[in-house]
């Protein structure tokens, strides 16, 4: 990707926008609907339901981000992707995986694989990292991080 996508936010739909960023990333975009709020450039995903409960302006689950480089996504938005995801996945054995949840960056053996990756660990996904240089970067939140004795 050689364009920053940024640079589409406003002039393209939202929902255009996360899709073709999802289908170059990881070869799938669920069908739901796409915001993106604020200055962070955060993204929103929810399916359109007749009961309202959250109000115009509220709607969705924290899916990822749109970054500089492609779409980060949260943890809740690789259980939505992860499963029909093509490409851009990536299998944590159990220490790498206690390690990334941790907060920790782990050295992987593909040391020209280059952006956003999802983990996987068995059958459980993850989250999201950044693959750069032969490491996945750590974009765990401090609040959701284990604590390893």
């Amino acid at each position: 990707m050689t364009e920053n996508p940024r640079s589409k936010i406003g002039k393209t739909s939202d929902a255009e926008l996360v899709k073709r960023l999802l289908m170059e990333s990881y070869g799938y975009a669920p069908e739901l609907m796409y915001e993106i709020r604020g200055r962070y450039h955060k993204v929103y995903a929810w399916k359109p339901c007749a009961l309202n409960l959250s109000g115009p302006d509220r709607n969705g689950v924290y899916f990822g981000r749109v970054e500089s480089d492609g779409i980060r996504l949260s943890i809740e938005g690789a259980f939505l992707v992860g499963p029909k995801a093509t490409k851009n996945v990536i299998e944590l054995d159990d220490e790498g995986a206690k390690r990334y949840l941790a907060g920790e960056s782990v050295e992987i053996y593909d040391k020209a694989l280059n952006g956003w990756v999802i983990l996987k660990w068995r059958s459980y996904y993850l989250g999201s990292a950044k693959a750069k240089e032969g490491r996945l970067i750590n974009y765990v939140p401090k609040e959701r991080r284990l604590k390893l004795e």
